[in-house]
């Protein structure tokens, strides 16, 4: 009697976990969308720094030059919300030689990063704020200021290219793609593909295009 109940339980184990293996029988692909747009708007670093005998003489200086260019952003119509201190330091300038490490005077620093919303007139902007004092220049990147039409495209796109590659490999194996399983998302964002930009009387960039990106990972059941 006990050899067959055991029998029995061993059968239904054996039974069931036959079952969850074919039940668990999926396919996980990552697709890729991907939306061009033209850029509308730009974001500048611009910085001004300076180095004296004291911290309090280097910040004067560099608060003086960071007035005048905020002034010169003001007049050329950045509004004040779209420009934003990014960094604001004072530290040592050191003296390294050997056995004679010494203080030689301080450099202070204050960069902005400055939203600029008309890019026809970046060359312009970009021309004055080096003029008006801005001696670091951080470089500069291009963004869509609303790209969430895009977002949702490329989104969609990344799950047609999931599915596609889904079936390519299903159709390869010779098993049939069922629904799916589980779907998220692995991130993405803007990524400018060309700049170009040179000092001059009138200084030429280039916003090239914005590139939206989505991922999505997909796990599809396979049908028997």
């Amino acid at each position: 009697m006990k050899t067959w109940v055991m029998s029995c339980i061993w059968a239904v184990v054996l039974s069931v976990g036959a079952w969850a293996s074919e039940g668990a029988r999926t396919v996980s692909v990552v697709g890729e969308g991907q939306v061009a747009l033209v850029p509308d708007m730009a974001i500048l670093s611009l910085g001004v720094t300076h180095e004296d005998a004291s911290a309090k003489a280097a910040m004067d200086r560099v608060s003086g030059d960071v007035r005048a260019l905020m002034a010169v952003l003001e007049e050329a119509g950045i509004a004040a919300r779209d420009v934003q201190t990014e960094q604001l330091s004072v530290q040592p300038v050191w003296d390294n030689a050997p056995g004679a490490r010494k203080i030689t005077g301080y450099a202070a620093r204050n960069s902005l990063s400055v939203r600029v919303r008309a890019l026809e007139s970046l060359g312009a902007v970009l021309d004055a704020a080096l003029n008006a004092g801005s001696n670091a220049f951080g470089g500069l990147r291009f963004q869509v200021q609303d790209s969430s039409a895009a977002e949702a495209a490329a989104r969609a796109a990344a799950v047609e290219d999931a599915t596609r590659r889904a079936r390519q490999m299903t159709d390869a194996a010779g098993v049939t793609l069922g629904p799916i399983v589980t779907m998220s998302e692995q991130g993405g964002g803007g990524r400018p593909e060309m700049f170009a930009a040179a000092r001059s009387a009138d200084m030429p960039v280039a916003a090239g295009e914005v590139v939206v990106t989505a991922r999505v990972a997909i796990t599809f059941d396979l049908l028997p």
